[in-house]
């Protein structure tokens, strides 16, 4: 489905309502739209990560330690990005 069939959908179900609903209803479907797609990309980015530490940390065990910090310091930075959209998400639904 692309995003325009689905901005006509939600036009055509908010013709019958006023317009302060139908800006309502926008806005909600906008505002998770715009959170999904910033779920993804850190979504991907942990994946990414965690797969390249633990293949760092079985070629070599040794370094275990020091990969495993640095992984989960990446993981927090990766995951700020996700609650910087949902941050985005709460101030177009409620704004």
């Amino acid at each position: 489905m692309s995003i325009a069939s689905t901005a006509a959908q939600v036009l055509a179900q908010t013709e019958g309502l006023t317009g302060d609903e139908a800006k309502a209803a926008q806005g909600a479907s906008s505002a998770g739209f715009a959170y999904g797609l910033a779920a993804i990309g850190p979504g991907i980015g942990i994946g990414y990560l965690v797969g390249q530490a633990v293949q760092a940390m079985a070629r070599q065990p040794e370094s275990a330690g020091t990969v495993q910090t640095t992984m989960f310091l990446g993981i927090a930075f990766t995951e700020a990005l996700a609650l910087i959209g949902f941050v985005v998400f709460i101030l177009l639904k409620f704004v």
